[in-house]
């Protein structure tokens, strides 16, 4: 397995994020394209085409969202009870979750002191990850 980094932690999902986006949007066009030319008979089946397409665009965010939430809590969770055991103290409170996320990649060894910088600095989620030094993989986020 390489070794992950800065410059390849972010992962895409071919299926979801290309196919599925792609045939949600062509769906979409091709419902409203359905509702400009339909007869007046038509017209009726044609809108509730282009309803469902607008709900299929709501799923696939709100599907990506609610699961991205999920895994936002588990990290914090994780992360903060990897601070409590290297340093016998939560997390700063004022660190917000997309910190929180980015210290994720962090090794142990750096892993408190970039906390503290993190919070007293206000360090963004970007800054936070170009800043580590030992990156710590993670391959289950998606």
């Amino acid at each position: 397995m390489k070794t992950q980094n800065y410059q390849n932690h972010r992962q895409l999902v071919f299926g979801w994020h290309g196919l599925t986006f792609f045939t949600i949007l062509a769906v979409l066009i091709g419902s409203f394209i359905n509702l400009n030319h339909a007869e007046p008979s038509n017209q009726y089946s044609a809108s509730l085409i282009c309803v469902i397409a607008v709900i299929c665009c709501f799923f696939f965010a709100f599907i990506r969202i609610f699961a991205l939430k999920a895994q936002d809590r588990a990290i914090r969770a994780e992360e903060n009870l990897r601070h409590f055991v290297l340093t016998g103290q939560l997390l700063p409170a004022n660190l917000t979750i997309a910190q929180i996320v980015a210290l994720r990649f962090a090794s142990d060894a750096e892993f408190p002191a970039l906390a503290a910088k993190a919070s007293a600095d206000n360090l963004s989620g970007k800054a936070i990850k170009q800043a580590i030094q030992e990156w710590r993989a993670d391959w289950y986020r998606v």
